[in-house]
């Protein structure tokens, strides 16, 4: 597949980025070699391989919940650059 340098400035439009003309035809080529490599991973055949979601054999990586003593009001306030003594103060957003 061809990635053309206009393709490559619309999607860095896009991203909001500002590539120099030199950024712009090493991506074009950077991309175009990578899709190239995924067009050719298409042509395995992968029907005897069973769907993965990890690549290792991971039931569940989560940690048990487990109620525990949270930090006192005034020390967790005394972080905040200015408090109330009973919340953060912040300014009104609206």
């Amino acid at each position: 597949m061809q990635i053309t340098p206009d393709q490559v400035r619309y999607v860095a439009a896009l991203a909001r980025l500002d590539l120099s003309e030199t950024e712009v035809a090493a991506m074009s080529g950077q991309l175009d070699r990578i899709l190239g490599y995924v067009a050719k991973l298409n042509e395995l055949d992968t029907s005897g391989v069973t769907a993965t979601t990890h690549a290792l054999n991971i039931h569940n990586a989560f940690r048990e919940d487990a109620v525990a003593e949270s930090l006192p009001q005034a020390v967790a306030l005394a972080n905040g650059p200015r408090h109330n003594e009973a919340a953060f103060v912040v300014p009104k957003v609206i």
